[in-house]
């Protein structure tokens, strides 16, 4: 099975200090992956090396079968679907989410001169029909909810057809209902076997999509446990993760988690 990310030994300093690793870790093509933790254990970091954004201090970091430092980052990037939130903030306010969406085909923020088809329209309103935004399509992003801004940049993350799609956090800072229908959609786009391989980062447990295949658990920069998520997301690894009881509750594909 094709190899999408492959960490082996990797560790990021900063300084004196070690913010990530070392560890070893393969994200193989059809997976679906959440990358869980507490705060500070090393999910950003991990995410920026996956997103090309940074080298590892140490070992070797392959993204879509190119070694980073012996590749164009530049030419890599379009493969990769990713959302943050620095991009949520960096996108005009008064662009169309239709506009937000195609976009990303030519890799650029804000529509200025580029020529688009009729199948970049196409496909642009296929993903807003799927992430539930077809009726918003003419609306300014900016006049958007926070769930409908997530759901168009999801959109956006996939218009280009990419390899690997990197969520950062997407249901932060949404309310029930938003969080909700976001996972609702991202279980559609787990469950497609067309979709890319995924790998969501995120540090709540009720924020796993059902259809999420793999787990890796990080704490205080290492890897607790990691593999697919019916053996690896336990209560006993959620503990070691988080440095407290916890008792694990899984409901229809969900997981729900307290602290005892």
């Amino acid at each position: 099975m094709r190899e999408i990310l492959k960490f082996a030994n990797v560790s990021v300093r900063r300084g004196d200090r070690t913010i990530l690793g070392p560890f070893s870790w393969t994200v193989h093509e059809g997976e679906r992956w959440v990358v869980l933790g507490p705060n500070g254990a090393g999910k950003t970091t991990l995410f920026q090396i996956a997103a090309t954004n940074i080298h590892p201090t140490q070992g070797s970091a392959e993204i879509l079968g190119e070694r980073l430092g012996g590749v164009d980052v530049f030419e890599l990037r379009p493969r990769i679907g990713l959302t943050t939130n620095n991009l949520a903030t960096d996108i005009p306010f008064g662009e169309s989410v239709m506009n937000v969406v195609m976009t990303a085909a030519y890799g650029v923020i804000g529509r200025w001169r580029e020529e688009y088809d009729l199948w970049d329209e196409s496909r642009a309103l296929a993903l807003l029909t799927t992430l539930g935004m077809r009726d918003r399509k003419d609306q300014n992003y900016g006049t958007l909810s926070e769930g409908e801004k997530k759901r168009t940049l999801i959109a956006r993350a996939l218009m280009p057809n990419p390899e690997i799609l990197l969520l950062d956090e997407p249901a932060a800072g949404l309310d029930l209902g938003g969080r909700e229908d976001l996972l609702k959609r991202l279980k559609a786009i787990m469950e497609d076997p067309q979709s890319p391989a995924t790998v969501i980062i995120t540090h709540h447990i009720e924020e796993i999509p059902q259809g999420t295949t793999h787990i890796l658990l990080l704490s205080n920069a290492q890897p607790v446990a990691s593999g697919p998520i019916e053996s690896v997301l336990t209560a006993e690894n959620l503990s070691a993760a988080f440095g407290v009881p916890i008792s694990l509750v899984r409901d229809d594909g969900r997981f729900f988690a307290r602290a005892i």
